[in-house]
């Protein structure tokens, strides 16, 4: 039975697709399609695609163990010397994986429980299946110190308190761990679908994911991590540290597994007493986030592309005319000479360096993109120096890999060698002196066209510096390969700029990622499906060591409507990471795009960050000196209750609480809230507004606020300084603000004020007074706005001079509640009153869109599809939907070939 043909009316020639569960005649030539999981199929499928050319892919019964080459099947220590024997074959420098010879692992265990030492610090465990295993396990690149991760605490007489156990059988170690029953699982990276993972399973392989869905098992990020919250609210950390493909398999209650090729340690960390105690010693493992600088904490407005530096004008000036806070302006591939990276085309944008300063008259950095795949020429300067230098990744015969991406054939720096990274952080170096603000590293999964995979083949070759790894093949070292390139970027932007702080966005990254750069969610849709999903998204990054990231607002792929913009505008403000981006052929998605109404609560949406931008700065301060979280979902208000444990419309940011809406048809209004336990009080900045999410205060805190500026820059250190403070339930709060120069080192050495502030209620008088300050940082002279939450919005104000003892009188009883009550009645009358953003289902645009909101299915009675074929017809996504015991295709992406 065929299913329905799918037509682009956006191709150059529109393709039809037919999909078969029967195997046609061979008319052309076939491309096998490898199945990227570990399971296996009752009996094989074979699924044929069509195409306008006679070309046919299918799939491969998974246990012919295509897909990989025999070699890796052994023992990891065996296909080193396999690797080095074809290496030397082919005349190629001898392996300096010479180091790692003669580890074959000759333990006879094939299964049992895993053994065990103490590492790193206090409740922290590393586990092999053998020592034998211990010893030919490949170094870390996780860790910031392989050697932390290698070398056993001498003394500790703590024994683990749940202990993994394995399987080891063709080629593949299998690693189970049981918790207590009630377990919730989080984490596992950048992962679509639900907040709690129980009954998911991924596949750490770093893909090109355009417009993945809740069920697509692989996406652009690996971290083969999961965080589990016991029922005691306690928490635990396994991290199984491997780089090469492995399956997270969550299906069962309250179990973890991982799969992958033998052979790899498992880290445990805990079980500590809360889920923030886990992160914390997870970073003291993996590393914390690099210290962004303050104006990366800003709005950013992207879109693929400014085409010119005019239109990047236009978008500035028009940003400042209508009063809309924004610190960054991106430039996406098109400002490129032919997409060849350092480079930039010389009419539409001639002079990038004054284009530069003149954003900077007005406040605006600008961030320009740099993708690995560099264009096969000679005579582009890029491609002779790393030919001279001898620094691309290699096909097994020793050529360099040619494939295909943005400007044609391209060759592909091997960031494995320190070679290839010098090289790379020297053309940085000089690229940022045409005035370039930060960074943008794309399509280093590494993403390659018009081949099935979407990357390159497994079996390509990187000479790997010795401390990585040494000479592997691609299968080893692809879900690091962009990790590397953004070390890379971010070591050449510092060597630029040494009294500035790198900023770097990166796509593809790793456990550790966050030392380097940033990250955001990839290819996402202009759906609601897509906007609600991603709260879950950022949390679950920042539950796996990378606080610093957040979704395309509104949609990369297909027009956003008003509502739906405005929405995801008035929340993803207060992402920790927070920019608007969409994809060519669109409709414009900039913030006035959709009509006065979406305009004011973007404006509201973004003077609320700006207002809020102490506090974001001061969480990031903590992030990366001490690795608490930034943002971390409702539960970790209070970890024991489990009805928390699920809450997919809320997050917070420290102690504050912020609850939206994700349903197109209801407003905040219109939804029933559930807090924590405890004391918290809502406020607002007078802006209450149905599409504006709500804002909760936790008691016993207190939180900095500034100016509603509109940009990083405008602030000055003598600004009014706004302390938000919410008394507990003993009268008392504390909070802490960090301030230094927004950018630079001298943080490090001193050069900055940290300032913990506490309040007190003592007889009808609550006294806020500094209790602690760290830092050489002088304070500044400015005045103290002191408003004290009464909860409904209300509050009492007090203002005097920051470093002073401030006392706030607190009315009656019954005259707080009558504030209270006045305060409710004017929160609704705002939120009657208010211009809502009308109701509109499509908005005219780009021809594709209607594809990517309705993916076609295609089921058979073990396996489904969800097909959605990419704007512009190039790419269909397609995921598998696991259903009983079939486990074969877990996600594969399929190239149309014009």
């Amino acid at each position: 039975m065929e299913a329905t043909p799918v037509l682009s009316s956006t191709c150059k020639a529109s393709k039809a697709l037919w999909v078969s569960q029967r195997e046609p005649q061979i008319r052309g030539h076939a491309v096998s399609l490898f199945c990227s999981c570990s399971g296996v199929l009752d009996s094989p499928l074979n699924l044929w695609v069509k195409l306008k050319k006679p070309k046919f892919l299918h799939f491969l019964d998974p246990r012919a163990n295509l897909g990989r080459t025999p070699a890796f099947n052994l023992s990891h220590s065996t296909r080193k010397r396999r690797i080095t024997r074809k290496l030397i074959n082919n005349r190629l420098i001898v392996s300096k994986m010479a180091d790692f010879e003669g580890m074959a692992v000759s333990s006879d265990v094939k299964s049992g429980n895993m053994v065990f030492a103490p590492i790193l610090e206090e409740g922290v465990f590393r586990f092999d299946c053998s020592a034998d295993h211990r010893n030919a396990a490949f170094p870390s690149i996780s860790f910031v110190n392989s050697k932390d991760r290698d070398t056993p605490i001498v003394g500790s007489g703590r024994v683990p308190s749940y202990t993994p156990n394995f399987e080891c059988i063709h080629g593949q170690q299998i690693v189970q761990i049981e918790l207590p029953i009630g377990t919730s699982f989080y984490g596992t990276g950048e992962v679509s679908g639900q907040l709690e993972r129980t009954g998911k399973r991924v596949f750490t392989w770093n893909t090109d994911a355009w417009g993945y869905g809740p069920g697509t098992t692989s996406l652009y990020q690996s971290h083969p991590w999961v965080l589990a919250v016991l029922p005691s609210g306690e928490a635990i950390g396994v991290l199984a540290d491997t780089t090469t493909r492995c399956e997270i398999d969550l299906r069962k209650e309250s179990t973890i597994k991982f799969i992958a090729l033998s052979t790899y340690p498992v880290i445990t960390f805990g079980p500590f007493a809360s889920p923030t105690d886990v992160l914390i010693s997870l970073s003291h493992a993996v590393g914390t986030v690099s210290m962004p600088p303050k104006w990366s904490l800003g709005y950013h407005q992207c879109r693929w592309s400014y085409d010119s530096d005019a239109r990047v004008r236009e978008i500035a000036r028009t940003f400042r005319e209508k009063g809309i806070p924004c610190d960054v302006i991106w430039m996406d591939i098109d400002y490129m000479d032919g997409f060849r990276c350092f480079t930039f085309d010389q009419e539409r944008f001639p002079d990038p360096k004054v284009l530069v300063e003149d954003l900077h008259l007005t406040g605006f950095k600008a961030i320009w993109m740099l993708d690995p795949g560099i264009k096969h020429e000679e005579g582009y300067f890029v491609y002779d120096s790393g030919s001279e230098r001898d620094i691309w990744v290699q096909t097994p015969n020793g050529k360099p890999f040619v494939g295909d991406v943005w400007p044609g054939p391209c060759v592909f720096p091997d960031f494995t060698q320190s070679k290839a990274r010098s090289w790379w952080s020297s053309l940085v170096k000089d690229f940022v002196s045409n005035g370039v603000d930060g960074i943008w590293n794309d399509m280093n999964e590494p993403a390659v066209f018009k081949v099935v995979t979407k990357t390159m083949p497994e079996t390509n070759v990187h000479r790997g510096d010795v401390e990585l790894g040494g000479f592997q093949n691609h299968s080893h070292y692809h879900n690091v390969y962009g990790m590397l390139m953004a070390r890379s970027t971010h070591e050449g932007t510092k060597l630029a700029q040494e009294n500035k702080r790198p900023f770097v966005l990166t796509r593809a990254g790793f456990v550790g990622s966050q030392r380097y750069a940033a990250t955001w969610t990839g290819d996402n849709l202009s759906t609601w499906e897509h906007l609600h999903m991603s709260i879950s998204m950022v949390l679950q990054l920042g539950l796996s060591g990378q606080p610093l990231s957040g979704p395309d607002i509104g949609g990369f792929a297909g027009n956003a409507t008003p509502k739906l913009f405005g929405r995801w505008m008035a929340f993803g403000a207060m992402f920790p990471f927070c920019r608007g981006h969409s994809e060519t052929g669109t409709i414009d998605h900039e913030p006035w795009s959709f009509g006065e109404e979406c305009e004011e609560v973007c404006r509201m949406a973004l003077k609320r960050r700006y207002r809020l931008l102490p506090h974001i700065y001061t969480l990031f301060y903590m992030a990366h000196t001490r690795g608490t979280p930034v943002a971390t979902p409702t539960f970790f208000a209070d970890p024991k209750d489990p009805r928390l444990r699920t809450h997919e419309n809320s997050f917070m940011l420290g102690p504050l609480l912020i609850y939206a809406s994700t349903i197109s048809d209801q407003g905040m209004d219109q939804i029933e809230l559930v807090l924590p336990k405890g004391i918290w009080l809502s406020f607002d900045f007078d802006d209450s507004h149905p599409d504006l999410p709500a804002l909760y205060l936790q008691g016993g805190s207190i939180i900095p606020l500034g100016p509603a500026i509109q940009h990083v820059g405008e602030a000055n250190p003598t600004d009014d300084l706004s302390l938000l403070v919410a008394l507990d339930e003993h009268g008392k709060a504390k909070g802490v603000l960090f301030e230094d120069d927004g950018d630079g080192y001298e943080f490090i050495g001193g050069g900055y004020l940290l300032t913990t502030y506490a309040a007190e209620l003592e007889s009808s008088v609550v006294t806020v007074r500094i209790l602690d300050t760290e830092g050489s940082l002088r304070r500044p002279k400015r005045r103290l706005h002191v408003q004290l939450l009464l909860g409904g919005c209300a509050v009492l104000d007090a203002w005097g001079i920051d470093g002073e003892v401030l006392q706030v009188t607190v009315p009656s009883k019954d005259e707080v509640s009558n504030l209270v009550s006045v305060s409710e009645k004017l929160y609704k009358i705002r939120m009657e009153s208010a211009k809502r953003i009308p109701d509109v289902e499509k908005v005219s645009g780009h021809k594709g869109t209607e594809l990517s909101r309705t993916p076609i299915e295609l089921k058979s009675a073990v396996w489904a599809l969800k097909v959605v074929p990419w704007i512009g017809g190039r790419i269909i996504s397609m995921e598998h939907l696991p259903s009983g015991n079939a486990s074969v295709l877990t996600q594969a992406f399929l190239l149309l070939i014009e």
